[in-house]
């Protein structure tokens, strides 16, 4: 039973306990999680990914993110703000996804308002809430990582204040974390500050 410090992987190396379970976990901790992600579409991406993870287990979103990338244009904005009702019955009929009507309402809403925003402006807007690395020790076990932080409470009342849905504290800190605004890999993790 672990203690919820890093943990022995496959290859001998510590790692985050939770990213032990699959193959599938230890690719994305390993290179994914906590990298940071620059660019418009690749944060609606994952903005709109850590929504429909909400009430879910992540894997079963990482399990599904091509089926995702293919119901949702690649997740470009421009081209999801066009999608139409008949486009969301679409969705709701698409087994590559996570068929959640205020989900995928959710996603189609945000592309349309983020739609009118200025080139670069999200990437701006979510960054702009990186709180100082300096200012943040480093997790021992996983007790140490919050859940929110005021920084993710802001992100997610600025983001809902310019008319994104889905968006709370808690998806905002996934998405921090998920995206490299702060690195919340453990002490002795073989991720921790590969970013």
């Amino acid at each position: 039973m672990s203690d919820g410090t890093a943990l022995p992987g496959p290859d001998g190396a510590l790692r985050c306990p939770w990213a032990l379970s699959t193959p599938d976990y230890v690719a994305y901790h390993d290179e994914e999680w906590g990298r940071p992600v620059h660019g418009d579409d690749a944060l609606y991406e994952r903005l709109c990914l850590e929504a429909f993870q909400s009430g879910l287990s992540w894997i079963t979103i990482l399990r599904r993110r091509e089926g995702f990338r293919a119901a949702f244009a690649g997740f470009e904005i421009a081209r999801v703000a066009e999608f139409t009702e008949a486009d969301e019955e679409r969705l709701l009929a698409d087994p590559g996804i996570i068929r959640n009507r205020l989900k995928i309402a959710a996603t189609v809403a945000n592309a349309k308002a983020l739609a009118g925003w200025a080139p670069g402006e999200l990437d701006a807007l979510i960054w702009s809430h990186a709180p100082d690395p300096a200012g943040r020790p480093v997790p021992e076990t996983l007790a140490d990582v919050p859940a929110i932080t005021p920084e993710s409470t802001a992100l997610s009342k600025a983001l809902k204040k310019r008319g994104l849905r889905f968006v709370g504290p808690t998806t905002a800190y996934a998405l921090m974390q998920a995206c490299g605004l702060v690195d919340d890999h453990l002490d002795g993790c073989v991720a921790r500050g590969a970013a």
